[in-house]
């Protein structure tokens, strides 16, 4: 089977720092292209790579290989900094709750770098509960 993450046209890095806020934590990172990617979450580069290599928890059950729906966020600013969705990713969000225009899985939404961007976490996508690393 292949990963559906693994799709033919990888989206670039940014090549220049920009501004990523979370709400409704009020969080703002800033983004320093030359660190990217921090791990495995999502396509290198995402808001939810970025998200989880700062500490902000948003929900991924599939691990962010645009298997499910459930890291939707919602772009409240900056989404044009973000190639557009792929048929995948629109299948996906078909199914998650609460879609709105502005929607967008985290594991594929890339910010070019271009423009702050703004993202909010839908009160069902915040991971309050942290496991402990495993030893």
């Amino acid at each position: 089977m292949v990963n559906p993450s693994d799709r033919d046209e990888q989206t670039a890095l940014p090549l220049k720092p920009y501004t990523l806020t979370f709400l409704p934590q009020d969080v703002t990172i800033e983004v320093d292209p030359s660190v990217l990617p921090f791990g495995d979450h999502g396509q290198p580069g995402s808001i939810l790579d970025i998200a989880m290599g700062n500490d902000i928890d948003i929900e991924h059950a599939c691990g962010g290989v645009t298997a499910c729906s459930t890291c939707h966020i919602f772009m409240r600013e900056g989404a044009d900094s973000c190639a557009e969705a792929s048929e995948l990713e629109e299948d996906m969000l078909d199914q998650a709750p609460g879609l709105e225009l502005c929607s967008r899985l985290a594991c594929q939404a890339i910010p070019d770098g271009t423009t702050s961007v703004v993202v909010e976490i839908p009160g069902w996508n915040r991971n309050f509960a942290r496991e402990a690393p495993h030893s």
